[in-house]
């Protein structure tokens, strides 16, 4: 029983992951906390639903269309939003933010209803195997590997490549970056565009488990991957990944073992969270952002 929710947990922990890097980059980056992110993850599950259910179209396609619709909703929202408020205080942008999720959570509740609509869940993501005496869907194997090759993708993207350079760059000194000829905008639109594509993914995962979309899927999912992402360390792209699979881990075991305790089963991302910021308020793989990022 330990083992199978153990997968349990690895599986919610990773979909919890995929959001949590996007705080993480764009915190990086700006020093801002974009509450939008969770309403971006709640776009890419209405994408991935419309590209199915209304045009019909295969559930690969359908993610393609969550994540390149929700990478150019991102960058839209920074070019809008947060670049006319780059020189304001960080108080305005976090207001910003906030105005922003208000925005798309009321904007989708307004064009598509509040009902919850059931997502159409490919069959062979219902198949159930079992591997080892454990049985699982196909999807709780498919989301931690998928987990597994973007977080490398982003590594690679930050290490080995020069957008990758530019953005470790400007997460020192955003007015140095300008001055060795960065389009310091660009580079900020760009960790935008990345952090809502993986939203997006875990927005489709999450539709996926979970299988239904409203307008309002993305706040208290949003909340938790920020708790992760702190959890974990926020500013680390590898800490990220490690809050979102303690959170997704507890979640899952203690009410497994303690179900009395299952009312309060949101309570406990917000419980480490505390106890982080009492004890280790950089995190778990917490970084000095006066010498490091990422």
């Amino acid at each position: 029983m330990f083992m199978q929710q153990m997968v349990n947990g690895f599986s919610l922990g990773s979909m919890y992951a995929l959001i949590a890097i996007g705080y993480t980059m764009v915190y990086g980056v700006l020093r801002l906390i974009n509450f939008a992110h969770g309403d971006i993850m709640m776009v890419g599950g209405f994408l991935g639903y419309f590209g199915i259910a209304v045009l019909g179209l295969p559930f690969g396609a359908a993610v393609l269309l969550a994540i390149v619709g929700s990478a150019i909703l991102g960058m839209a929202s920074d070019f809008i939003a947060y670049r006319p408020l780059r020189s304001a205080p960080k108080i305005s942008l976090l207001i910003t933010a906030i105005g922003v999720s208000f925005f798309l959570e009321n904007a989708f509740n307004v064009f598509f209803g509040g009902v919850p609509r059931a997502f159409p869940v490919p069959a062979y993501l219902e198949e159930i195997v079992d591997i080892m005496g454990l049985t699982m869907p196909v999807s709780a194997i498919i989301v931690p590997i998928i987990t597994a090759f973007l977080l490398a993708a982003i590594l690679w993207v930050l290490f080995k490549t020069k957008y990758g350079m530019a953005i470790r760059a400007l997460a020192f000194d955003v007015g140095t970056v300008n001055l060795m000829g960065i389009d310091a905008n660009r580079i900020i639109t760009l960790v935008f565009g990345m952090g809502s594509a993986l939203a997006a993914v875990g927005g489709i995962f999450w539709a996926v488990n979970y299988p239904s979309v409203e307008p309002m899927m993305g706040v208290l999912v949003g909340l938790k991957a920020f708790a992760a992402a702190v959890v974990g360390g926020i500013g680390s792209v590898g800490g990220a990944v490690l809050g979102g699979l303690i959170i997704g881990f507890t979640e899952v075991v203690v009410i497994a073992f303690f179900p009395e305790l299952g009312g309060y089963k949101d309570a406990f991302a917000f419980i480490f969270l505390i106890l982080i910021l009492l004890f280790k308020p950089t995190g778990i793989l917490g970084i000095d952002f006066e010498k490091s990022r990422f």
